[in-house]
């Protein structure tokens, strides 16, 4: 597995940008590619290598569903495992979602319900994957529109007992977590409060919402990573960033894609952030 410390901070890969990337260093600490993007070999996953040989790479999945409650897909796993043997990714993460049941897929990430027995089977799949690659996996927090009725576990919970019982890290997105926060009247910051800070949170996102209002004037957050990242969503990643330590950060965009330059002055911004936590963190130590 490659050895980096991603001191700088990272933006998703896109197609319209990789030759850019291939001709032209820039200051970024690292790059996420999308896992399915890249199944089946191809000119993609060329390409994909050749970037890998000069920046460091994340791999994120959309797909693999590990929430589904009939048993993962063997092939999606298998199509997984060659891509991280010839990528060699620094981190892989997927979402605590399900999107498939038997051979119906849909293209979105739908919500586990926090019940014990959706714990098991997130549980039994994390372990699953982990085996399957040889290595730990993190698994992201999910944006959220509605709560359900019923639940054993608050969200936090739930991941702090799937990190105990699997193994498995954390990606916490900031973003998700300011949207989960509008649209179901929690508390973001105690959100963050409530992930037991272990060293298990290996990796931030960063992104940018889309506000869409009602005709009673009611505001709802969508999770669209098609603008800039929001004043609070900066603000409460300097605040996870006092709480976790100086984690690796990825500004992901993947909607009304900007030029080059616009992501890697997101990544500038994270990085201007860490390093004035940093300073705080270190003149308060003093």
């Amino acid at each position: 597995m490659q050895k980096h410390t991603l001191e700088r901070s990272g933006i998703g890969l896109r197609a319209c940008h990789a030759r850019e990337l291939l001709t032209t260093k820039t200051e970024i600490g690292f790059v996420e590619a999308h896992s399915e993007n890249y199944f089946g070999g191809g000119q993609p996953r060329k390409i994909l290598k050749e970037i890998s040989q000069i920046y460091p790479v994340t791999l994120h999945g959309v797909g693999l569903s590990l929430g589904r409650a009939d048993g993962l897909d063997q092939d999606h796993l298998r199509q997984i495992k060659s891509l991280v043997d010839d990528i060699d990714p620094v981190f892989v993460s997927e979402h605590l979602s399900w999107s498939g049941y038997s051979h119906i897929h849909v293209p979105d990430l739908l919500p586990v319900p926090y019940t014990n027995e959706a714990l098991d089977i997130f549980v039994d799949h994390v372990l699953e994957f982990q085996d399957k690659i040889d290595r730990q996996i993190l698994i992201e927090n999910p944006s959220n529109y509605l709560a359900f009725a019923n639940i054993d576990f608050t969200e936090m919970d739930f991941l702090n007992a799937l990190v105990s019982r699997s193994d498995c890290g954390l990606l916490l997105d900031i973003n998700n977590i300011t949207v989960s926060a509008h649209n179901l009247g929690i508390d973001a910051k105690a959100y963050i409060d409530g992930i037991i800070d272990d060293g298990r949170v290996k990796q931030f996102h960063l992104a940018g919402y889309q506000i869409n209002e009602h005709e009673n004037g009611e505001k709802i957050y969508i999770d669209t990573h098609g603008k800039p990242v929001y004043p609070e969503v900066w603000e409460l990643y300097a605040y996870a960033l006092r709480r976790f330590g100086d984690v690796p950060t990825l500004i992901e965009w993947d909607t009304d894609i900007p030029a080059l330059d616009v992501l890697i002055g997101e990544a500038v911004k994270a990085d201007n952030i860490r390093a004035e936590v940093k300073r705080a963190c270190h003149d308060n130590a003093a």
